[in-house]
């Protein structure tokens, strides 16, 4: 059986109840715990909050010294996520446009970035990538087909998948697994 984090049961009874439709899989959640967990004293970014699901798994596998920042545009759900994180001190949560954030962001590179939102995955792809360490992880899930996309979202991901196998500096590994996963990880300077 799958240990999950201690507030996870919690926050998939918040989904349910508040009919959230764009849940993260566990799967891709136990997933993001073991690659945060291979970078001791890390520092990571979540692009999307949500319901807080990844970010759970994410902050299970990070240890004391390793900081997360979360972002999500919907306040509901930023203060949703404070008071089921409160007082998680590796935390910083904001509410803010990702696309702005990720324009202005002047602060140290990250380790890994989940982008599970618009911003970071269909825009502003290069300005997000310069933002990763040499050896950190790109990680974007729901390149599988979903009930929930609106119509042309298929190629939107087809495209989005070309770009990324196309990027020189990158090496990426798609999988056809839960949601449909890419993890890429940065080795060298990229786009420099």
């Amino acid at each position: 059986m799958l240990h999950t984090p201690a507030v996870y049961p919690c926050l998939l009874e918040q989904s349910e109840a508040r009919g959230f439709t764009m849940p993260s899989d566990s799967k891709v959640g136990s997933m993001l715990r073991t690659l945060v967990a291979s970078k001791p004293n890390g520092i990571f970014l979540e692009l999307g909050t949500g319901m807080g699901l990844s970010l759970a798994w994410m902050l299970d596998g990070m240890d004391s010294n390793s900081k997360m920042i979360s972002l999500d545009s919907d306040m509901e759900l930023v203060d949703l996520a404070k008071q089921n994180f409160f007082g998680e001190n590796r935390l910083e949560l904001l509410c803010v446009d990702g696309e702005g954030w990720l324009s202005g962001y002047k602060g140290p590179n990250f380790d890994l970035i989940f982008a599970d939102a618009w911003p970071g995955k269909y825009s502003l792809l290069d300005s997000t990538l310069n933002l990763l360490n040499v050896g950190g992880f790109y990680v974007i899930d729901d390149m599988v087909e979903q009930p929930n996309w609106p119509k042309g979202h298929g190629e939107k991901a087809k495209t989005l998948i070309g770009d990324l196998e196309s990027k020189r500096g990158l090496k990426i590994t798609n999988m056809d697994w839960s949601t449909g996963v890419i993890i890429a990880v940065k080795v060298d300077e990229y786009g420099k």
